[in-house]
């Protein structure tokens, strides 16, 4: 079974998560922007931050970012992806603990993350590091099982991970975002995403996930062997897509 603690179970897939994990669309700065007052003055706590993938898109709008990320490997790669910003600095905390000063950020965001955090302790620590009137946007990107492929893909991750339904961020509904918030006022932007993999990318989508088994699993040749049936039955031009609906939701903590 894989690693259930969130601050581990990411270490040995650095690489693949780099390469084959997906991005987000900038139009989810685009509606910040619009809609929270996000601008290029603005201080974003990214929680969760990874190896940056969000990050980015808040350091290329020209805001300062501080990623608050307690796995060393993903910290260090996301140090090295984004040194070239010179806004942007990480530092070894958790959503709960941040270790950021009171007051301190214009917005805290979290991109495919929020589901690893305790709810209360995290609304506590984000209402303290926040200022007035204290924006909090969660990101996901959600894969769709509209087609043969995708909810073909789907079937393989139920049957061989053994923690798939522990750890699958779909867990989060409206009903935890309003638990969350506190309150109905929140908001969501939904925007298409897609990703177009040949095998060895579709190979590396797979090891990048923290519920896939590893090599040294019995059960990972045994994927791998019906993952390659899955590829071959459904590719076109030596290539299969992942669709997905990036989910915004983003509303204001109350005092």
């Amino acid at each position: 079974m894989a690693n259930l603690n969130p601050t581990a179970r990411f270490s040995s897939r650095v690489d693949d998560y780099i390469r084959y994990r997906p991005s987000y669309p900038a139009d989810v700065v685009h509606l910040l922007a619009r809609e929270c007052g996000l601008s290029a003055g603005s201080t974003v706590a990214d929680i969760g931050s990874g190896t940056g993938f969000l990050a980015k898109l808040f350091l290329e709008l020209g805001c300062a970012v501080t990623g608050v990320e307690p796995n060393r490997e993903m910290r260090g790669a996301g140090d090295r992806i984004l040194s070239r910003y010179g806004k942007f600095r990480s530092v070894d905390g958790r959503a709960e603990t941040t270790g950021l000063p009171d007051s301190s950020v214009d917005l805290v965001a979290a991109g495919q993350a929020f589901h690893w955090f305790d709810p209360p302790a995290t609304r506590a620590e984000f209402r303290r590091i926040l200022r007035s009137p204290r924006w909090v946007a969660l990101v996901w990107n959600e894969r769709l099982e509209n087609g043969e492929f995708l909810a073909g893909y789907e079937d393989l991750m139920r049957r061989y991970s053994a923690d798939y339904s522990k750890v699958d961020h779909r867990r989060i509904d409206a009903d935890r975002i309003t638990q969350f918030f506190e309150h109905r006022n929140w908001k969501l932007g939904t925007f298409p995403n897609v990703q177009h993999f040949d095998w060895t990318g579709l190979r590396g989508r797979l090891d990048s996930s923290s519920y896939a088994p590893q090599p040294d699993d019995s059960s990972y040749e045994p994927l791998l062997d019906e993952l390659k049936q899955l590829f071959e039955t459904h590719q076109k031009n030596g290539r299969v897509d992942f669709v997905y609906d990036t989910n915004l939701y983003y509303g204001i903590l109350q005092p």
